[in-house]
């Protein structure tokens, strides 16, 4: 549990921070999707939750990702 709180406060590299970004980004256009006010078509929708769920993933194995400062590796 250590080493998981220990990568979440690690430094990401540059290109997993864009890639986080956008991962939040496709969560919250799938949320919004789902969450509307008004009646969607059931494709509309669970194409929504699918992309929220794909945003959500990304986002979190991107904030795992650290680097390596000694032999410079992604983890």
């Amino acid at each position: 549990m250590e080493k998981v709180i220990g990568r979440l406060t690690a430094p990401t590299p540059k290109f997993f921070k864009v890639l986080r970004n956008i991962g939040l980004v496709l969560a919250t256009v799938g949320g919004t999707i789902v969450t509307a006010p008004v009646s969607l078509p059931i494709i509309v929708t669970t194409i929504g939750g699918y992309v929220a769920l794909a945003g959500g993933v990304i986002s979190a194995v991107c904030q795992l990702t650290t680097t390596d400062k000694e032999n410079n590796v992604i983890q």
